[in-house]
């Protein structure tokens, strides 16, 4: 007779300590850092790109956006086929595309070849961020998740953490393209891993509809979108062109919510609008990361072309963010725990934005040590208190068996807000044509767009503090 144990659970799920789980554990971790350094690096990158491509601003924005748009379009889709057809495939699908995609951008000879293949790195991105959580949440025994899921998160937090100053010391030390094709040999081992030790899983009762419609029109919607408020940024802006633009992304959009509520299997379940604290959570979501976006997008652009820093250092702008968050978000678990969401959701954003208008005045010899870091870090601190609370009131508001759906729905709604507001940042800043490129017109543009980025953050704290109410609950 064989006795099962904790190493060895009887139901064949994985328990932390066994190694295959620490394999499990590998894949997930590589190839969701494939993603997040992607992120940050490639905004370090943009000043590069736009010397050697001869790229101006609407160039610059849509490499960022590329992404960007069919990450946030599809990211909810890709969750679905995971489900239907296997995580493992899916995430393995994802992780190939997103190789060959960084190929073709390492090896772009022009800016529009290069959006095209950063596009194609969002639908791969789209396909593996939803499947490795879901690849940890069905592979490891019940009892063992929360420790997997927690060591994926400080292990993607580290990665994110080197990402800037890797870009940058690429970027500095050989080329832009560098900081794609260094993308290649960390997916070939995630490959390797995943197609040895990770098992296969998929969902028995998902929906054998996919809302592919859906999908389309989202992606539509957005990409009008985006392109309305680029054209709009430009020095002589088509009103025709832009108005058409952008009523074409609001049409399409209003379609799509149209086509949710009669879609057999909808990306986004219409009851989710008659949950008031999902609602109000997103809508927080939306304002604060639109914010957010257009400061990663435009502080270490600034740093180098406006303020004269190095790729390196403008890289390194970013670390006492990450690092506070992830020295501090278990404490600002522990105080949501306490107080609830409202305190830390109203201060956090207010906190942030006095780090984004301090960030703002950085320039031509300003104190590294004191005009950025130190400003970054009061930044940070405000994220650290704001990022953990909104996403435990997010999941917490629809029921346990729905933290997926929540999960994604969110993840979308946070980068639509900066996909939108990376678009918009040429025409608030004065930045259209060549202006991302121009000295002079970044160090007059980018403390406006900081003042807009603080204004963003501050309304997201007034809003959880007016919206979100410690002695109510949300009962819909």
């Amino acid at each position: 007779m064989v006795r099962s144990s904790a190493a060895d659970p009887p139901s064949g799920l994985l328990s932390w300590g066994q190694r295959r789980a620490r394999w499990v554990l590998a894949a997930t971790v590589l190839g969701s850092a494939l993603t997040f350094i992607d992120t940050t690096v490639v905004s370090i990158a943009l000043p590069a790109v736009g010397a050697d491509l001869g790229a101006g601003s609407a160039g610059l924005t849509w490499v960022v956006n590329g992404y960007t748009l069919s990450l946030a379009a599809l990211v909810l889709l890709g969750g679905s086929l995971g489900d239907r057809y296997g995580r493992r495939r899916i995430f393995l699908l994802g992780v190939a595309c997103f190789a060959g995609a960084s190929a073709l951008c390492g090896l772009a000879p022009d800016v529009t070849v290069l959006v095209a293949a950063r596009a194609l790195q969002g639908i791969g991105g789209a396909l593996l961020v939803p499947t490795a959580l879901a690849i940890l949440q069905s592979s490891f025994a019940p009892e063992h998740r929360a420790r997997a899921i927690g060591a994926w998160s400080g292990l993607t937090g580290v990665a994110a953490a080197v990402g800037p100053f890797a870009g940058g010391w690429l970027v500095q030390t050989t080329s832009w393209r560098w900081v794609f094709l260094v993308n290649l040999p960390i997916a070939l081992a995630v490959v390797l891993i995943a197609r040895r030790h990770v098992p296969e899983s998929r969902d028995p009762a998902a929906c054998p509809q996919l809302d592919v419609p859906g999908a389309a029109l989202l992606v539509s919607g957005l990409g009008a979108l985006t392109l309305g408020l680029t054209t709009a940024a430009g020095d002589d802006p088509s009103v025709p062109r832009t108005g058409g633009a952008l009523a074409a992304g609001a049409g399409l959009l209003a379609a799509f919510l149209l086509r949710e509520r009669h879609a057999v299997s909808p990306l986004l379940p219409p009851a989710l609008l008659g949950r008031r604290l999902f609602v109000v959570a997103n809508v927080i979501t939306f304002v604060v990361y639109a914010g957010l976006g257009a400061v990663f997008f435009v502080l270490v652009v600034a740093l180098q072309v406006g303020a004269g820093f190095s790729p390196v250092a403008a890289g390194l702008s970013l670390l006492p963010v990450t690092a506070l968050m992830l020295l501090l978000s278990p404490s600002a678990g522990a105080l949501v725990h306490r107080v609830g969401p409202r305190v830390p959701m109203t201060a956090g954003p207010l906190v942030a934005a006095l780090g984004v208008l301090l960030l703002g005045r950085a320039g031509p010899g300003s104190h590294y040590l004191l005009e950025v870091l130190v400003p970054a870090a009061v930044f940070g601190a405000g994220l650290t208190l704001l990022v953990t609370p909104l996403t435990a009131t997010v999941l917490g508001a629809l029921p346990t068996e729905q933290a997926g759906l929540a999960s994604g729905v969110n993840n979308a709604v946070a980068r639509t807000a900066g996909l939108l507001a990376v678009a918009a940042i040429p025409l608030v800043g004065g930045l259209g044509e060549t202006g991302l490129t121009d000295p002079a017109r970044v160090r007059e543009g980018f403390p406006v767009v900081m003042g807009v980025c603080a204004g963003l953050l501050a309304a997201g704290g007034l809003l959880s503090a007016v919206a979100l109410r410690p002695a109510v609950r949300d009962r819909s």
